[in-house]
């Protein structure tokens, strides 16, 4: 049953137009001091969830996107200063895109924020997607192959090091220690200092196809997945995909176990509204994701097309309402919400945790009201009353 409630957000700033007639997502850039605003509006999220009830607000980590979509440069920083300013809400890291890391700094930097903000950090790692990004670090990513490589060998050695006392790993890209005489002997292991406290670490990777390597490798490490409500749609593929990784891993899991389900939402007083008030939105998510592959059924021209302004009907693009009978996008009551979650609690009957995001760009006071209203029209139909 579902029991956990939480959202997504990117790190988007407010713009000041949005759709497919505004600036074309290419064309944005914004002053310094604009994409500074993401931090206090991070903020505003955080205690807004805290307040009612919400469980945790994943973070994802970006780079250099003056275009103002995602501008969180360091989701670990962010959780430990978000647990001074709430009581209760847990930060998940979705995700640090563990290519663009050292991976010990990265299991050092983590417990230190395990530490500092009493396990209120939920640690989740990914690949990447952009490659301005993850290549201007230093690694690969057009390279699907080599990327895939290098990032399960990380993950393999922040687990070593969460896991062991002392510990070494001699592999393709990390020789962890180095052979090198210290103070008076031969270094052969390494402790991670501090190590986390709150341990086994519960860890999340997004899942965004139904890879047969991809999802054993998680299986094999006790990962839990993130489906949909980030930048990729959800799909039922990769929900039953993980199910089968378990079975071979020799794990009976539910449908939707250990998987936390995503959907884009808005919810308005009547259908029609929030269908009217969510296509903004919508279209400017698109314009983002679509060139990045994260718009799924888009033809070449299809993608083409939403990177120019307006003529999207011309070009066929689908409307919000497609996805909508897809159903990783939903546009309505609060009633029809709470029927749309039941739908899905009776499909995926593991199903333990839904991520309710607001989609794209959506603006700071439309999200706080987006989140005040899940929290006292739709929760109490699966927890009871606040």
């Amino acid at each position: 049953m579902i029991r956990n409630f939480v959202t997504v957000y990117p790190g988007h700033v407010d713009l000041p137009d949005m759709g497919q007639d505004a600036t074309p997502a290419n064309e944005r850039r914004f002053p310094n001091d604009h994409l500074a605003s993401v931090f206090e509006k991070t903020e505003a999220v955080a205690k807004q969830l805290d307040r009612f009830g919400w469980d945790t607000l994943w973070l994802a980590e970006h780079h250099f996107q003056h275009e103002g979509y995602e501008v969180l440069p360091n989701i670990l920083m962010m959780a430990v200063h978000l647990a001074h300013v709430t009581k209760r809400l847990k930060t998940g890291c979705g995700f640090n895109v563990a290519p663009m890391w050292h991976p010990l700094r990265l299991a050092e930097d983590f417990a230190t924020a395990d530490i500092l903000t009493g396990g209120r950090t939920v640690f989740g790692v990914g690949r990447g997607y952009h490659t301005r990004e993850v290549e201007t670090f230093g690694a690969p990513m057009r390279d699907q192959d080599a990327n895939r490589a290098l990032f399960e060998e990380q993950v393999e050695v922040i687990f070593k090091a969460f896991d062991s006392e002392r510990f070494a790993h001699h592999g393709p890209h990390y020789d962890l220690p180095p052979r090198v005489p210290y103070r008076g002997y031969e270094l052969e292991d390494l402790t991670l200092v501090p190590r986390p406290i709150h341990r086994p670490v519960e860890c999340w990777q997004p899942i965004v196809s139904a890879n047969p390597r991809g999802l054993d490798f998680m299986l094999r490490h006790g990962i839990k997945g993130m489906v949909g409500g980030g930048a990729a749609t959800m799909a039922e593929g990769p929900i039953r995909g993980y199910q089968e990784a378990a079975a071979r891993a020799g794990q009976d899991l539910k449908l939707g176990e250990n998987l936390a389900i995503g959907i884009f939402f808005h919810l308005a007083n009547t259908r029609e509204q929030a269908i009217r008030e969510i296509t903004p939105f919508y279209e400017e998510h698109v314009k983002m994701f679509a060139p990045l592959g994260f718009v799924p059924g888009l033809t070449p021209e299809q993608a083409a097309a939403v990177a120019r302004r307006g003529g999207w009907a011309a070009a066929g693009v689908p409307t919000v309402e497609h996805y909508m009978k897809l159903g990783a996008w939903f546009a309505g009551t609060p009633a029809q919400l709470v029927e749309h979650l039941q739908g899905m609690q009776a499909r995926f009957p593991g199903l333990e945790t839904i991520n309710l995001s607001t989609s794209m760009c959506t603006p700071k006071a439309v999200m706080l009201e987006q989140f005040q209203w899940v929290a006292e029209a739709v929760m109490p139909a699966f927890r009871g009353p606040a």
